[in-house]
């Protein structure tokens, strides 16, 4: 294992990337957006791709990174267009302070509601399994809410509707970038493009609604990550929160980790429901007494208070990577953990800030020699010294640290053989795995590229045991999303608490799950149009071609800007959020 000095790793890019970096940059700033590194379409396509095809094609000559199919930005540095100041037609939350100090947000804020008022359950008829589906809330992330008092009755409290971020008014910023389950389930963590982290807590149940025992509501809210500006490279770092991972809960407080492009932090969220009162050199102001005037001496006391939450950043683990972080996965031995970008994989230590292990680096000497990028990796859920990782190539890479302290030798290579009669233009780019993720029992590893999810099973490497296709019927739109960019979208996948089912997310606001015992699969949609009181929501088909059903909905009418990228599932009962831009959705298995 090489030990990364962190401070080093700012000189890690050779000449012919720093070339590319400064070109970008420059684009970037005069174009506001980021241009792609990819092959032109074939001439199939529409008309609209000759144009970028005179682009594309002198850069293609340049960088071996257009037979990946992804983005340059995926191989630079984090480089984001510096954008204007946001008007929000809203307050926005006080943001808490960088270092030192605890940031108090309001403990009981109520039960979360939409502008229009508190969604009614739905029940949802699946197709999948044996139950149904309830729409148990609907929550939107908050800008800011009014201060409850908290001698109000649970049943009666009330949020002030106005500071709701509504649907219209929902900004870049808002957009939820992803959904984490706590290890218990009884927090539910989302992060957005704003660098803003809300924590969402389940209900107690009471005697008299047992009904509202599935509802979430916030719980605590804090800023995790600020813009940053890198001087030496002229690059903005982007506050965007991409991953959010908690560890197991050890004592009263929770622990939490959330990275952007370049930092993760370790944040604490405690309560406190008690202040220390009676100090000898302050007055109850806080501020110092003069010593003349303290004629006897008093014991500090304990008093009551009002419930707060407190986020504190306990550490923060920044310059370590060149590249943008896309995963962090922490260790079974639940004292370290790892954080991977699109070339290299470093292993930390909860208590060491200031170094890293870097156990996998796949870049090469030259970078025109580059064939893949790293998409995505996780440890073992039992064995601390396993880990997988997957690759824009459609592979996935089994290491073991006992082996090697640098892992660049993988331990099991996982690929598919590539049918030669289905390849096409959009072959490399479609098999690119955006998500990888180890089943609870630790037997099986779940794969989602861009059309299909793959179940692999540890001891068999030459092809997967399961393959569910998830919007087969976008094959023929593939030149149209390859011109839009959605070609490129990430999704992600999860296993229910007992890996018999899985769920991932698609266009039009669809959402699939598929039961891998009975082989029955199901699409639903997360929509606020149908989130009508006590209707059913029925599960939705796709119509590919010929005649249309009356509840089937066409290929054509598939609105590709609403997509559920991000999801999570209970660890232990039948609950799933499900993330639409600004919208969390929450679905609980209907008890008959």
């Amino acid at each position: 294992m090489r030990p990364t000095a962190v401070k080093s790793n700012r000189s890690l890019c050779l000449g012919h990337h720093r070339c590319w970096e400064r070109v970008l940059g420059l684009l970037t700033r005069l174009g506001g957006a980021s241009p792609l590194m990819h092959q032109p379409p074939p001439a199939s396509c529409s008309s609209s791709s000759s144009s970028s095809s005179s682009s594309s094609s002198s850069s293609s000559s340049s960088c071996e990174c257009a037979r990946v199919g992804v983005r340059v930005s995926a191989l630079a540095p984090a480089a984001a267009p510096c954008p204007a100041p946001r008007q929000l037609p809203y307050p926005r939350l006080p943001e808490p302070p960088s270092r030192g100090t605890s940031t108090l947000i309001p403990a009981r804020l109520g039960p979360w509601c939409s502008p229009t008022g508190s969604p009614a359950p739905l029940s949802c008829e699946t197709g999948c399994g044996e139950g149904s589906w309830i729409l148990v809330c609907r929550l939107l992330v908050p800008t800011q809410v009014s201060l409850l008092s908290m001698e109000e009755d649970i049943d009666t409290r009330k949020i002030n509707n106005s500071f709701l971020r509504d649907h219209s008014y929902a900004t870049e910023a808002d957009i939820i970038s992803t959904v984490e389950f706590n290890h218990t389930g009884e927090l539910l963590a989302t992060g957005d493009k704003g660098g803003r982290v809300v924590i969402f807590q389940r209900e107690q149940e009471s005697k008299n609604q047992v009904h509202r025992r599935g509802e979430y509501n916030v719980y605590s809210t804090f800023q995790s990550h600020e813009p940053e500006f890198d001087y030496l490279k002229s690059l903005e770092i982007e506050e965007k929160i991409n991953k959010i991972r908690w560890l197991p809960q050890q004592n009263a407080a929770y622990f939490l980790l959330s990275t952007n492009d370049k930092t993760v932090k370790l944040w604490k969220v405690s309560e406190r429901d008690k202040r220390p009162e009676g100090y000898n050199l302050k007055d109850e102001e806080g501020r110092l007494r003069d010593p003349a005037t303290i004629t006897t001496l008093r014991v500090p006391v304990l008093r009551p208070m009002d419930l707060m939450v407190e986020a504190t950043p306990r550490r923060v683990f920044a310059n370590a990577h060149t590249y943008h972080i896309n995963s962090i996965s922490v260790n079974s031995d639940y004292e370290t953990y790892m954080s991977a970008d699109d070339l290299r994989i470093n292993l930390w230590n909860f208590e060491i800030t200031n170094q890293s292990f870097n156990i996998v680096d796949i870049k090469p000497a030259n970078m025109e020699e580059l064939t893949e990028v790293i998409t995505a990796a996780e440890f073992h859920p039992h064995h601390c010294n396993t880990f997988v990782y997957s690759s824009s190539k459609g592979t996935i890479r089994l290491c073991d640290m006992r082996a090697s302290a640098l892992c660049d030798r993988h331990t099991k290579f996982f690929e598919e053989p590539e049918d030669p009669s289905n390849r096409s233009f959009f072959s490399e780019i479609i098999s690119s795995i955006s998500d990888v993720k180890f089943s609870h029992s630790g037997r099986y590893i779940m794969t989602r590229d861009y059309l299909t999810v793959k179940v692999w099973d540890l001891n068999m490497e030459n092809r997967p045991i399961e393959t569910y296709q998830v919007h087969d019927y976008l094959r023929s739109k593939l030149c149209s999303l390859y011109e839009n960019d959605c070609i490129f979208d990430k999704f992600e996948c999860v296993w229910n608490g007992s890996d018999s089912v899985i769920m991932t997310g698609s266009y039009n606001n669809f959402f699939r799950m598929f039961d891998r015992n009975t082989k029955r699969d199901v699409t639903l949609e997360a929509s606020r149009e149908n989130s009508k009181p006590r209707a059913i929501l029925k599960p939705r088909k796709v119509c590919v071609g010929g005649k249309r059903r009356k509840d089937e909905i066409s290929v054509d009418s598939l609105d590709f800007s609403k997509k559920i990228l991000h999801t999570a599932w209970h660890p232990s009962e039948n609950i799933i959020a499900v993330a639409a831009t600004n919208n969390l959705y929450i679905f609980q298995d209907k008890v008959n």
